[in-house]
């Protein structure tokens, strides 16, 4: 659902555009009306009245789009007083989902929104199946105004933390969610008998069995943790048994396998940053992303921890370091993670007729000096503050001290 909070036009002139969906423009203009983009190009026509930016020599893209992350559902990770992200008490929580937890006075999304992230999937966390992420817009006062899409897929667990939620073997893992799946499917065929207790046990509420249905008909993505390449291999079998429509996040052996996740059609959403190795991950490397990309699989880009979302752009220059094209990378932070979370219609690319989420940025994005000029999410420029620069300009100047 999307709330437009300002009826107004906005003219931002003179810059070098970046569409995504296209090649770049040159001396362009990007034309907002009413929160949605209505012209792009070098000879639009700027109505009289309308709110001029010139963006002469800066560039100007779409707004970037975060993967992953708990953004809104947690505040500070070590009080569990501000941690809204997982329920506890059972290993499947197919039910759970995260929107009504989300926070949207949390500071955490002005200190993000104004490096240039204009959305952000918040995501479940714990459990073996955690619950349903949302999309989410990083503006707006009640969550009904930030909502994207809800839900945007189901998460499950299938890396080495998940072993935990089975009994402490993988294998377990495997095994559990194919009783879970092949229990929701029953679930269906025999609601009438499950309602008058006229059936076995199921290994999970009613509630839960629910949920899952729409990942077991493909109309919710099923979005799975596995790092090691048996894992993704496991996520990989369990879609083609199932039909899911998987989304893999971390795959961290993935470049091992790439030909066969990009033969399976299965998008990945990856963290360029990360090549520390670990008894889930033993063989990590920095060019896991331009590897899987060249290979054929769509990538996009994630910052996992929370608190430093703001660096996804830093994640994308350092995977353009390690391999990928430019272009490759800003379409990774953009308009990939708009289509694997199936909002490609509205979102992730500068086009007539999609919600004008824009940045205007003094150079290249992913250069680290590069600074964010203009923030609009859904055609509402959105001020550059955050408790960081408040408090920033509070102790720039320091009182003398005698």
């Amino acid at each position: 659902m999307i709330a437009l909070l300002l009826a107004q036009t906005i003219a931002i002139t003179g810059g070098t555009v970046y569409p995504v969906s296209g090649p770049k423009l040159v001396n362009a203009s990007v034309l907002i009306r009413d929160g949605r983009i209505v012209a792009v190009g070098t000879n639009v026509s700027i109505p009289s009245g309308a709110t001029r930016i010139d963006a002469s020599g800066k560039w100007i893209t779409p707004g970037l789009i975060d993967g992953t992350g708990q953004i809104g559902l947690v505040e500070i990770s070590a009080v569990p007083g501000t941690r809204e992200a997982s329920v506890q008490g059972d290993t499947i929580a197919a039910a759970f989902n995260v929107a009504e937890g989300i926070n949207p006075a949390s500071t955490l999304i002005p200190v993000t929104r104004i490096e240039g992230i204009t959305t952000a999937l918040a995501v479940p966390t714990g459990n073996l199946v955690s619950g349903q992420a949302a999309l989410i817009d990083l503006d707006g006062a009640t969550i009904e105004q930030m909502l994207v899409k809800s839900p945007v897929g189901i998460v499950a667990d299938l890396s080495e933390r998940a072993k935990d939620n089975a009994g402490g073997s993988r294998a377990a893992v495997a095994d559990r969610l194919r009783g879970v799946f092949r229990d929701a499917l029953e679930y269906e065929r025999r609601k009438v008998d499950f309602g008058r207790a006229q059936m076995r046990p199921l290994s999970a509420s009613a509630a839960d069995l629910e949920a899952l249905l729409p990942v077991l008909h493909a109309r919710v993505s099923l979005i799975a943790y596995a790092n090691r390449r048996s894992d993704i291999e496991t996520a990989l079998r369990l879609a083609k048994e199932f039909k899911l429509k998987l989304i893999l996040t971390g795959a961290a052996e993935g470049w091992e396998i790439a030909p066969a996740i990009a033969a399976a059609g299965v998008p990945v959403l990856v963290e360029p940053l990360n090549n520390i190795p670990s008894y889930d991950a033993l063989g990590i490397r920095y060019d896991n992303a331009a590897v899987l990309a060249k290979a054929g699989v769509k990538v996009a880009l994630l910052e996992p921890d929370t608190h430093k979302s703001r660096n996804l752009r830093q994640q994308a220059g350092n995977a353009v370091s390690c391999g990928m094209t430019w272009d490759q990378a800003l379409r990774a932070v953009t308009l990939a993670p708009a289509e694997i979370f199936g909002v490609a219609d509205r979102y992730g690319s500068l086009e007539p007729g999609k919600v004008a989420n824009v940045v205007v940025w003094s150079g290249d994005p992913f250069e680290f000096t590069t600074g964010v000029e203009h923030v609009f999410i859904r055609g509402k420029e959105v001020p550059l503050t955050s408790r960081q620069t408040e408090l920033f300009e509070r102790y720039r100047k320091l009182p003398p001290t005698y």
